[in-house]
């Protein structure tokens, strides 16, 4: 398996008003082409934090990212990055909402355009390309938010909470539908998740990050066949799975 992404003893101290804060220590894991892996870990530990950096939107304190080989030196058009929201623009249609990271990024060719115009036909969504934000579901609309982030071809996608704000039956059917995606596609992904079964569902490895300064505190690796999240949930080791996640995140309430 070609490794996209690969992160060697990463590290993050920052200052904040009450003093330094050491918020990741010497994190490192890789992610190997079409591979999905879900950070679980409990709040604050600097689980979307460590998307930033792998995004090249922070820079780490010390340690190294790679990105397909090599050293990741700030934004990369290689990664797309979808946020808990889908910030849709109201006043744009769903068709110029999914072109605007190529107008962003100055790759609105014609090719391009051609290939996020297929993604809409592809997902559904092509009978909705004239229509607003407002007049779709929020399902529909995370779609769009995740064709506008496949429209620019990245090799690693970043996933924040990107389903938290839907409800429970349309997160279950959208998480089936983005896991369809993005293994047709045959794309990387790293998710951050709080719902560990979310991340059991979909990830082929779930990272456990522990309490703040944020380490690796394991890994699992997911073997429930391929098959859908829906599919996996039912399966008699899902549970197993979930007992031995939960009782290693350690959370305080």
């Amino acid at each position: 398996m070609r490794e996209v992404l690969r992160l060697e003893d990463v590290s993050l101290t920052y200052q904040a008003e009450n003093g330094e804060v050491h918020a990741l220590e010497s994190i490192s894991f890789s992610a190997g082409k079409g591979e999905l892996i879900a950070l679980v870990g409990p709040s604050g530990c600097g689980k979307s934090t460590l998307l930033s950096i792998i995004a090249g939107l922070e820079p780490p304190t010390s340690g190294k990212v790679y990105l397909n080989g090599a050293p990741l030196r700030g934004v990369s058009n290689q990664v797309g990055y979808m946020l808990q929201k889908d910030n849709l623009l109201g006043w744009r249609t769903i068709r110029a909402n999914v072109l605007l990271g190529l107008e962003i990024r100055g790759m609105m060719t014609s090719g391009n355009i051609a290939y996020a115009d297929e993604l809409l036909e592809s997902y559904g969504l092509a009978q909705f390309a004239d229509k607003y934000p407002a007049q779709l579901s929020g399902g529909m609309r995370q779609r769009a938010a995740l064709i506008r982030t496949l429209a620019i071809r990245p090799d690693l996608l970043l996933l924040d909470e990107a389903f938290s704000a839907l409800d429970y039956q349309t997160r279950l059917a959208v998480t089936d539908d983005v896991f369809r995606i993005l293994k047709s596609m045959g794309k990387t992904a790293i998710m951050v998740t709080h719902d560990i079964p979310e991340g059991i569902s979909m990830a082929e490895r779930v990272i456990v990050i522990s309490h703040r300064p944020g380490r690796v505190k394991s890994v699992h690796s997911v073997d429930l066949a391929a098959a859908t999240p829906l599919e996996r949930r039912s399966n008699p080791a899902f549970a197993g799975y979930f007992n031995t996640i939960w009782k290693e995140l350690d959370v305080h309430v």
